[in-house]
C-alpha cells in the first residue's frame, strides 16, 4: 500500500456543510471531508480523459475511486505549526467544570478510558476540536469560521425577489488556513496516476457556492511513500505498550458508518446489557476471532449526508458514530500486532473510501496530561508601517476592534445581570443622568457622591450578588481599571499591523478606558432595570 500526504490552503472560505443550524443556515464541518476531495479528483480524471460520466465498469475507475479497500481518501484536518495532521479530540477527555483553555493558562486534562480517578469534583468534557504532540506536549487546534450572511436572489434579475428576500447565514471554513489530507492507494501505480492528476494544477476548488466567491484551494503534494513508513497515529503498531494490554480501546478518527443484522444503519454503543451484540463489537470480533466484552464507551453521533453532482442532489441521510468516540473492552486472548494493522489499515464500516471508518487501537496511555494552545509564530508577513499616517491609522482600527469587543464584553454581562430590590425608577434615572454627566470626562466621583445622598442603593442588589447596590457601584467605580465585571479580559488585546491595544496599556489609560466603561455599564443597568420595571407593570 502506497500513501500521498498533500497540504490544503485555503484561498477562501470552504464550505463543507454538515446538518448542523437552522434551515436557513449552512454551518460547515470543521474539516474538509473525504468525499470532497474525491470529487475534486474525479474532476480532473473526466477533464484528462474528456469524459462527460465516468464508466463504473472500469477496472481503473473502480480502484480509483469506489473500492474503499483500494483507494482511501481520509478526510483532511487541520495541520499543525510543525505540518503534522492533527486527529480528532478523544471523547473521553474530560475536565474541572469551570476551567477553560487560554493563551496563558494550559489546562489538566483527565482521559477517562484509562482512569476515571476522584481528582475532578465536577467533570465536564473538554469539547471538539484537534490535537497532536508537539514537543512532547498535547497541543490543541481548533479551526477559523467566517459567518457570512447572503440574500435570496432571482438568477435572471440579480437582485432579491419582491415580497421574498430570505437572508441565509453561512458559517464556512475561514480563509488562510492549512489542513492536511492522506490518500491510501493500494498500488504504487494507482499512487502515481493520482498524484499526477493534483499535479496537474496547484489550484483547486472544494465544496459549495463556488460561483460565490467559495471553495478555492491552493494544494501541495508531498512525495509518495510506502505504508510501512506511515501511521495514521504516529505510533507504531508493534508497540509493546499497545499489544500488551488487558484492555482494547477504540477510538474513531472519522465517523463510523455500521448497520445492523436487519441491514439499517445503528448507533448503538456497545453494552454488557443488549443480548444482541452492537455492530461495533461484531465488527471487532470479526477481525480479531474471540470474544471481547464492553466495559464503558464515551460516544456521540451525528448525521452524515453529502451530495451527488451527477445527479444534481443530496446524498440520502444516514447516522453514524462521531469521531472522537472512544470504546473500551475486555480482551478474553492477546491482541496483535497484526490485528491492529488490518483494523487500523483497512478501516470499519461504510464509505471507507470517502475517509469513514477510521479506528485506532491501543493509542492513548496518559490518565492525565496539561494540554496547551499552539506557541505563536512570529509573522514575516505583516507590513510594516513607514509613515506616520499609516501607524495611525492602524492604530484607530485597532482602538475600534477592541471598543467592539468591549461593547460585547458589556452586553454578555447585561444579558446575565441586572439589578433587582426596592429602587425607584426616579433614582434609576438620577444614577443614569449623572454616570452620563460623567462619561464625558471620566469623573466617577460625580456618581460617587450620588451614592452617599440616598439610602435606596442600599436596598438593592445587582444579580445575586451579596453586596449591595451601592457597595458594588462603589467598587467598580474605586477601582475600574481591575475590570472586575469582565470575566475574559485576557482575550481583550488587538493586534492591526504589529500596532497592539488592550485594557491595560498607555492607550487604556490616557483615554480613561476603564472609567468610561465602568460609567457605561452602570448607565446601561440602570437602563434596563427601568424598562423590566415597566414590563412587570
Amino acid at each position: 500500500m502506497k500513501v500521498i500526504t498533500l497540504s490544503l490552503r485555503t484561498q477562501q472560505p470552504i464550505l463543507a456543510t454538515s446538518f448542523a443550524g437552522d434551515p436557513n443556515s449552512d454551518v460547515s464541518y470543521s474539516y474538509i471531508p473525504g468525499s470532497m476531495i474525491r470529487g475534486a479528483v474525479i474532476g480532473r480524471y473526466m477533464k484528462q480523459h474528456s469524459l462527460s460520466e465516468l464508466d463504473l465498469a472500469k477496472d481503473e475507475v473502480k480502484r480509483l475511486f469506489f473500492y474503499g479497500n483500494s483507494t482511501c481518501y481520509l478526510n483532511a484536518y487541520l495541520q499543525s505549526k510543525e505540518g503534522k495532521r492533527t486527529l480528532p479530540i478523544p471523547r473521553s477527555w474530560f475536565k474541572e467544570k469551570n476551567t477553560e483553555l487560554t493563551d496563558e493558562s494550559p489546562l489538566r486534562v483527565y482521559d477517562f478510558s484509562l482512569d476515571k480517578g476522584d481528582e475532578l469534583e465536577t467533570p465536564k468534557p473538554f469539547g471538539e476540536g484537534f490535537w497532536t504532540k508537539e514537543r512532547g506536549m498535547i497541543t490543541h487546534y481548533k479551526e477559523n469560521r467566517r459567518i457570512n450572511i447572503h440574500n435570496h436572489r432571482d438568477r435572471k434579475k440579480g437582485r432579491s425577489r419582491q415580497g421574498e428576500g430570505e437572508i441565509f447565514r453561512y458559517e464556512a471554513i475561514d480563509s488562510e488556513q492549512t489542513f492536511q489530507a492522506v490518500i491510501l492507494c493500494s498500488s504504487e501505480t494507482d499512487a502515481q496516476v493520482i498524484r499526477n492528476l493534483l499535479a496537474k494544477s496547484p489550484d483547486i476548488w472544494l465544496g459549495g457556492s463556488q460561483s460565490a466567491g467559495y471553495g478555492h484551494t491552493q494544494i501541495h503534494i508531498s512525495n509518495i511513500i510506502d505504508a510501512a513508513d506511515w501511521n495514521e497515529v504516529n505510533i507504531p503498531v508493534d508497540d509493546d505498550d499497545r499489544t500488551d494490554r488487558k484492555f482494547l480501546t477504540a477510538t474513531l478518527l472519522s465517523d463510523l458508518i455500521l448497520r445492523d443484522d436487519w441491514g439499517q444503519y445503528a448507533i448503538i454503543p456497545p453494552s454488557t446489557k443488549h443480548e444482541i451484540p452492537a455492530p461495533l463489537t461484531r465488527e471487532l470480533k470479526k477481525i480479531l476471532g474471540g470474544e471481547i466484552q464492553p466495559i464503558r464507551c464515551f460516544s456521540s453521533s451525528t448525521i452524515v449526508g453529502g451530495f451527488n453532482r451527477k445527479w444534481g442532489l443530496p446524498l440520502p441521510t444516514v447516522t453514524a458514530l462521531a469521531a472522537g468516540s472512544v470504546f473500551v473492552f475486555k480482551l478474553e486472548n492477546s491482541l496483535t500486532s497484526e490485528q491492529i494493522q488490518v483494523i487500523e489499515t483497512k478501516g470499519i464500516g461504510e464509505r471507507k473510501t470517502e475517509g469513514f471508518g477510521r479506528v485506532t487501537i491501543n493509542w492513548l496511555n496518559q490518565e492525565d496530561f496539561i494540554l496547551k494552545v499552539p506557541d505563536p509564530i512570529s509573522d514575516t508577513s505583516v507590513p510594516k508601517l513607514e509613515t506616520d499616517s499609516s501607524h495611525n491609522l492602524a492604530a484607530q482600527m485597532a482602538e475600534r476592534l477592541l471598543h467592539k469587543k468591549l461593547d460585547e464584553a458589556l452586553q454578555k454581562y447585561l444579558g446575565r445581570n441586572s439589578i433587582k430590590g426596592d429602587i425607584h425608577n426616579s433614582q434609576l434615572s438620577r444614577l443614569e443622568f449623572v454616570a452620563r454627566q460623567a462619561l464625558t470626562t471620566g469623573d466617577c466621583n460625580l456618581v460617587v457622591s450620588l451614592l452617599q445622598v440616598s439610602s435606596q442603593f442600599d436596598n438593592a442588589k445587582i444579580g445575586g450578588n451579596n453586596q449591595s447596590l451601592k457597595q458594588q457601584l462603589e467598587t467598580w467605580l474605586s477601582h475600574p481599571n481591575s475590570w472586575s465585571w469582565m470575566s475574559n479580559q485576557q482575550e481583550l488585546r488587538v493586534n492591526v499591523a504589529s500596532v497592539e491595544r488592550s485594557i491595560i496599556d498607555e492607550f487604556a489609560q490616557n483615554s480613561k478606558l476603564a472609567e468610561k466603561y465602568t460609567l457605561r455599564l452602570i448607565m446601561a443597568l440602570a437602563k434596563k432595570a427601568k424598562k423590566e420595571d415597566i414590563d412587570d407593570l
